[in-house]
């Protein structure tokens, strides 16, 4: 998306009704804070996510596959 394109969006933003406009101005303070967090998911962490998101009825696994699987992220 172009900065114009955001420009645009962001005047249609200030023609909405104050309680949206509040909402909008919430959503982006979230993605600006976010952004400004230390805390970031590894390429594999995030990979995992979208692998155990894709899943539907995701399985359980047994105590000692979660210490395995645990123990295997700490490497």
């Amino acid at each position: 998306m172009t900065k114009d394109q955001v420009k645009e969006i962001l005047d249609r933003v200030l023609t909405w009704a104050p309680e949206r406009q509040s909402d909008a101005a919430e959503v982006l303070a979230l993605m600006e804070a976010q952004d400004q967090s230390d805390y970031r998911l590894t390429d594999a962490q995030a990979a995992e996510v979208r692998r155990r998101l894709a899943k539907k009825n995701p399985a359980y696994v047994t105590l000692d596959e979660a210490r395995e699987r645990f123990q295997r992220s700490r490497t």
